[in-house]
């Protein structure tokens, strides 16, 4: 890190930290009470506090990383500071851990940029800080900070598993992976994915070297992005997979991971399910549009980053260059929408979150709007995919790959469920410009600003529940 872009970015830091600690005091006193999930991760955790590690509420369906994690940092603090009573593990202090997280995730958002990003070191060095500030306060992830959830924890270790992985040290990834899998079970995917980085560099290596040797390409070391080269690649990979010294090398590499995979299974194996606790609400399914709503919600939120008459002019160029392939993708996405949408009893019922009014307000306002909205669908796939041209097309299968796993067998249409693969996307993508970049800030910092005011202010109550109801993600 260069000397000023380091000063520039811890000033940030501490603002940011500042800003953060004063939003949290407002929160914490306005709702000084567990809220929605808090009602079963704030009595867990605080059982663990006493050391009461046996007992578990079979509501929770994670595992205990957010409760040991709250200990190991409260309870030598607790010692230190002589707190006693209710303060120690209270629901404002284990909240409090989700803030120290928040920081951390921007620290590593900005090292995960600084890595990817290494070109041109001078001139982009405030638009690595301004990445890496945009990310951090991105709306669902910076909202969750303020309540006992794991979102911001399981973020966390997975984006210091990835920049680790991303240094070679692998072991060290494996291990935070583990942790990241604590948090959340299909944080498994994630760690598949620091893997499939793996692979994917040696399929790069060895497809470039394949490709020298034949002297077909102008660009060896490019795999080709298009139908045309698909049979081509597909020879390729079957032929890499039926290599032993091939495997033995990813092996070699990627041991660290596989380890973890064997103990994900056996665990699944011992747990008769990747859900722990109450498992009704948690049915695995093929609910394919989830990719679909993924995309759209990416393209929205990268908004400042791609809008852009080039990248209008680009897709209709794409469309009149390749019809039969967009006629296709129409079709495929139509049969998907019409077969394989699932509408999750939670998303119909409970209207303190914002996709039970997306899905009111939009898909349930015709039942042709569900069919209607395809075209859009086809664009948001685009874009995601044109944004990352820059990416060989082995690391975008394995994104894919690891995207549809982490999203299409979720039957429950929620937000949080994006955080990771947005995040993943978005430190990937090319820089954005400055001017960009304040501009994604700004639209942030607006939602931010609008979902914490809702949630302070805009209360309600249930016609059969005394109980103050807040709006949220």
């Amino acid at each position: 890190m260069e000397r000023f872009e380091g000063y520039v970015f811890t000033a940030l830091c501490s603002t940011n930290f500042l800003i953060s600690c004063l939003l949290f005091s407002k929160i914490t006193r306005e709702q000084r009470e567990p809220y929605m999930d808090e009602i079963f991760h704030v009595p867990q955790a605080q059982k663990y506090c006493d050391g009461k590690f046996s007992e578990w509420d079979p509501m929770i369906t994670t595992l205990p990383g957010l409760y040991l994690v709250s200990v190991g940092v409260i309870k030598p603090l607790m010692w230190l500071a002589g707190w006693t009573g209710k303060v120690v593990c209270s629901t404002g202090m284990l909240r409090f851990i989700n803030l120290l997280f928040n920081c951390g995730n921007l620290y590593l958002l900005y090292l995960i940029i600084y890595k990817l990003h290494l070109k041109d070191k001078a001139r982009a060095a405030m638009r690595r800080v301004l990445s890496a500030l945009c990310l951090s306060t991105f709306p669902v992830l910076y909202f969750f900070t303020f309540l006992y959830y794991t979102d911001a924890g399981s973020t966390f270790f997975v984006l210091f598993a990835y920049l680790m992985s991303l240094y070679g040290s692998h072991k060290v990834a494996g291990l935070l992976g583990c942790c990241a899998i604590l948090f959340r079970q299909t944080n498994i995917i994630w760690v598949a994915f620091c893997a499939g980085t793996v692979v994917t560099q040696k399929l790069d290596e060895s497809w470039k070297t394949e490709q020298s040797k034949k002297k077909e390409e102008k660009c060896p070391s490019q795999v080709p992005f298009s139908l045309a080269g698909v049979g081509k690649v597909t020879r390729f990979l079957f032929e890499y997979a039926t290599t032993p010294s091939s495997i033995k090398s990813v092996l070699l590499v990627a041991w660290p991971y596989v380890v973890v995979a064997a103990g994900f299974v056996a665990f699944m194996v011992l747990n008769g399910g990747i859900v722990v606790g109450d498992r009704t609400s948690h049915e695995a399914c093929l609910n394919f549009p989830q990719l679909f709503y993924f995309f759209s919600f990416t393209l929205l939120f990268s908004l400042p980053a791609w809008l852009s008459y080039r990248r209008a002019v680009s897709f209709l160029h794409s469309l009149r260059k390749q019809p039969l392939l967009y006629l296709l993708l129409t079709v495929v996405s139509l049969i998907l929408v019409w077969k394989f949408t699932f509408v999750h009893k939670y998303l119909l019922a409970d209207n303190r979150h914002y996709p039970f009014y997306v899905w009111r307000k939009v898909f349930q306002k015709h039942q042709l709007v569900p069919f209607l909205v395809v075209p859009g669908y086809v664009f948001a796939m685009w874009n995601f995919m044109e944004s990352l041209k820059s990416k060989s097309l082995f690391w975008n299968l394995a994104l894919l790959v690891c995207l549809t796993a982490a999203t299409v067998p979720q039957k429950l249409l929620e937000f949080r469920y994006f955080i990771l693969p947005y995040l993943l996307y978005r430190v990937h993508i090319p820089l954005p410009s400055t001017p960009r970049l304040l501009a994604e800030f700004g639209l942030y910092t607006l939602v931010n600003a609008a979902t914490l005011y809702i949630f302070i202010s805009k209360t309600f109550h249930w016609p059969d529940s005394t109980d103050v109801q807040r709006f949220m993600w």
